[in-house]
């Protein structure tokens, strides 16, 4: 079959590779539908350092089952299905506790020994604990929104929820990628009031203004804290989701926060740097987030997809067959594109 492989920063490609198979009872193949381009993707595209032998790559699919282990149950072959970023088994103690990121069992889609997502079929570990099922038909016009349940509309979920945004409240979004658009979703389905997006990208916070955006900052550093506290009488927001992943982003986030807010960080840290413990103790700022659990949060987002409330499928601006995935990490890279979907068929 056909699948991504990153070799090195700037260099994707679409290569052949050996067909998936069941190793374990517990296993299920999945035919993928569609999958797509992450923004934590460009990372590695933008640092990772030469590999001769490549990495399969890609962490979000919907897809349909074509087979399963002796030990899987409650799928069969047909099921359309989405997958979170992470597989788990669904019943260690963390499992219980609704932190499948962190199973004793689990893994993330084309790390060592695994399958990356953007190919045309993967093997899936855990396939009961993991899977979620979905009601509709494989050619569903609404699969481009459930895929976002494999990542970027939990994870922005996760910030706002983190960040405790509550009916009435005032909610700053910190970054205008799919995430962040996916945090104002989520801000506005739990009731925020009003929502400043942090973002200079017209294009995403238009977008954003139609997810239900009240506000758009779209100065940096202590121009766009000053602008922010002049929104709000001073004060600053009590919810703060901080989308990006830098020092700088986070720094800005604890900024924006009002005395005894909170910061739901959801942005793969890409420096130590940003976190000053003295001014968070002092002003009563809180922090919370990190890696988003989504396997715990799709059975709650998905109705709200199914029947439209939520179409976060809207962050996919740009869509292209498994040979354009290599020009779609360029145009990601290079703001070119939001968010690339990939129809591997």
């Amino acid at each position: 079959m056909r699948a991504t492989v990153i070799h090195g920063a700037g260099d994707v490609r679409v290569e052949d590779v050996a067909d998936p198979v069941l190793s374990e009872p517990t296993d299920a193949i999945v035919r993928v539908s569609l999958t797509c381009i992450c923004g934590s993707d460009l990372w590695p595209y933008r640092s990772m350092e030469r590999d001769g032998a490549g990495s399969r790559i890609g962490h979000e699919f919907v897809g349909v089952v074509e087979e399963t282990g002796s030990e899987v149950n409650g799928l069969r072959p047909g099921d359309l299905v989405v997958s979170p970023f992470t597989w788990s088994d669904g019943e260690c103690a963390y499992c219980r506790e609704r932190l499948h990121t962190s199973c004793v069992n689990g893994g993330l889609w084309g790390s060592s020994g695994s399958d990356g997502a953007q190919g045309e079929a993967v093997r899936v570990p855990y396939a009961e604990g993991t899977l979620v099922r979905l009601p509709v038909e494989p050619d569903s016009d609404l699969l481009p929104a459930l895929l976002t349940l494999a990542d970027v509309l939990p994870t922005g979920h996760h910030a706002a929820v983190s960040a405790g945004v509550c009916p009435g409240g005032t909610a700053t979004v910190v970054g205008d990628g799919a995430v962040g658009l996916c945090g104002v979703l989520a801000a506005k389905r739990l009731g925020a009031e009003r929502i400043i997006v942090m973002g200079r990208h017209t294009d995403r916070t238009d977008l954003a203004v139609e997810f239900g955006a009240t506000d758009v900052v779209p100065e940096r550093g202590e121009e766009a804290v000053e602008r922010i506290r002049e929104l709000t009488g001073g004060e600053g927001t009590r919810s703060v989701l901080e989308c990006v992943g830098t020092g700088d982003s986070l720094r800005t986030a604890l900024r924006v926060a009002r005395e005894g807010g909170r910061v739901g960080y959801v942005g793969v840290p890409q420096d130590g740097d940003g976190v000053d413990v003295r001014e968070m103790f002092a002003r009563n700022v809180g922090i919370a987030g990190g890696v988003c659990p989504a396997r715990a949060y799709i059975p709650e987002l998905l109705p709200d997809v199914l029947y439209g409330k939520l179409d976060p499928g809207r962050v996919f601006d740009r869509r292209t067959g498994l040979d354009g995935v290599p020009e779609g990490y360029r145009e990601m890279a290079e703001r070119q594109a939001l968010k690339v979907l990939v129809d591997p068929s």
